[in-house]
C-alpha cells in the first residue's frame, strides 16, 4: 500500500490517494474540491482509479465527490448515512463558504464493521461519531495505516461545536476505538500533518493518557 496527500479547497483539507502496489488499482479518499488538481496529481501517479471514498459529509471532504465519480464513472462508497444530513445540504454549505457543493448519493452507505477494497487491499471501517454523527476511519491493518478524516489529528482532535456534534462521543471514539488499533498506527488527518497514535496518546492536549487520568 502507498499513499500520498494533495490538499483542496480553502480549508486544505487533505484528500489522500491511497493504492494498491500488487494492482496499481487507487481510491481517492476525500475529494472535496479543486477537482483539477487531484486528477493531475493522479495522471502523474500512474494509479488507475477505482473508487472515492468518504470519510464524512462535510463540504470539503465531499462538496465535489459526486461530480468527480459521475465525471470518471466511479463509485462511492462511504460515509455511514447518519451524515446523510449533511451531504444533503452541501448546496447551501457551498454557497456560505464559498467552495462548489454538490447533493450525491453514495453507492453504498457504510457501517461500523464493513470493509472495503481498493485493489487487492483491504480497509477496516470503523465508525467513529462525534464530529458529525456519520463519520468513518479507514484502517489497513496489513500497514499499520489509518485515514482519520476529522476525528483525530496531530495535537488536537474534531470540533463539536457543528450541529450534531458530540464531544464525549468523539472522545469515545478515539480512546476506544483507535487506540486499541496500536501505538504503532500511522494515520493521515483530515488538516495538517501525519502521526501516530502513539504520539497522540504521549502528547495530545485532549486525548493524551496524561489528558484524560
Amino acid at each position: 500500500m502507498k499513499a500520498g496527500i494533495v490538499p483542496v479547497t480553502p480549508l486544505q483539507q487533505n484528500c489522500s490517494l491511497i493504492w494498491c502496489t500488487a494492482t496499481n488499482k487507487g481510491a481517492l479518499i476525500d475529494p472535496g474540491g479543486d477537482l483539477d488538481k487531484l486528477k493531475a496529481a493522479v495522471a502523474r501517479s500512474g494509479v488507475e482509479l477505482e473508487k472515492i471514498l468518504i470519510t464524512h459529509g462535510h463540504i470539503d471532504h465531499c462538496g465535489e465527490a459526486g461530480v468527480l465519480a459521475k465525471e470518471l464513472g466511479l463509485r462511492i462508497e462511504g460515509p455511514h448515512e447518519a451524515d446523510r444530513f449533511w451531504i444533503d445540504r452541501l448546496g447551501e454549505d457551498g454557497a456560505k463558504y464559498g467552495v462548489n457543493g454538490q447533493v450525491f448519493e453514495p453507492d453504498r452507505w457504510l457501517d461500523d464493521g464493513d470493509t472495503v477494497t481498493v485493489g487487492d487491499l483491504v480497509l477496516e471501517v470503523i465508525h467513529c461519531p462525534g464530529h458529525t454523527p456519520g463519520h468513518v476511519v479507514f484502517f489497513n491493518r496489513a500497514s499499520k495505516f489509518a485515514i482519520v478524516g476529522d476525528v483525530l489529528f496531530q495535537g488536537s482532535i474534531g470540533r463539536t461545536d457543528f450541529p450534531m456534534g458530540n464531544h464525549q462521543d468523539l472522545l469515545d471514539a478515539i480512546t476506544q476505538k483507535l487506540w486499541p488499533l496500536g501505538n504503532d498506527v500511522t494515520f493521515i488527518p483530515g488538516h495538517g500533518p501525519t502521526s501516530t497514535f502513539g504520539q497522540e496518546r504521549k502528547t495530545n492536549a485532549f486525548v493524551s493518557d496524561h489528558a484524560l487520568a
